[in-house]
């Protein structure tokens, strides 16, 4: 048997736990239930996590990392500051339609009696997101592509809040309500 390479075990673990939250159903994810799916015992499970909640956290950690590196990358190299907010848009929704399970993680329905600390970190990373798209609108509102007299507090808001509706009716519908379909008529209420 192949040694595994140290955080594959914990890998496995994450992967597994995120497609389980693709059931459009929302049965209730045990560690029991984890573990039967993986055919290890609980206690194999707990040699990686300390608790479920830390493997909550794993999944949190993945989308930080993940969505935050991208919408580095498009700061950096899009000069224009409202293609900056219809690529992070773009970025965020077309993530979630990858990954159905994040999608749960990011609108809170996968952390319903989880510790409630983990809708706390969800929240902070929504907080990030909204000052990132209020960023790149000051930049737009500076190189003229919105209105300068335009709220860069209230736009990136209205815009933090399309993106979640969109996340929302995508986990509600079972899946089938794609984020990215129909992005350009919807997107076009904020491009100035």
């Amino acid at each position: 048997m192949a040694k595994r390479e140290p955080g594959e075990r914990r890998k496995e673990i994450l992967q597994t736990l995120a497609h389980m939250l693709e059931n459009p159903k929302g049965e209730k994810i045990t560690t029991a239930l984890l573990a039967a799916k993986l055919d290890v015992s609980e206690a194999a499970l707990y040699r990686h996590f300390a608790s479920k909640a830390q493997m909550y956290e794993g999944l949190i950690e993945f989308i930080e990392e993940t969505v935050f590196s991208l919408v580095n990358k498009i700061q950096a190299e899009e000069a224009n500051g409202l293609k900056q907010v219809e690529a992070i848009v773009s970025m965020l929704l077309s993530f979630a339609q990858k990954n159905q399970g994040m999608t749960r993680v990011l609108i809170g329905d996968a952390l319903v009696n989880e510790d409630e600390r983990l809708q706390v970190r969800v929240n902070q990373m929504h907080d990030r997101l909204e000052a990132s798209l209020r960023q790149s609108a000051r930049l737009a509102a500076t190189n003229g592509s919105l209105h300068s007299t335009l709220d860069a507090n209230a736009y990136a808001n209205a815009v933090m809040s399309f993106i979640v509706g969109r996340w929302h009716q995508f986990a509600k519908s079972g899946f089938k309500r794609m984020p990215m379909d129909n992005l350009a008529q919807g997107w076009a209420v904020f491009a100035g």
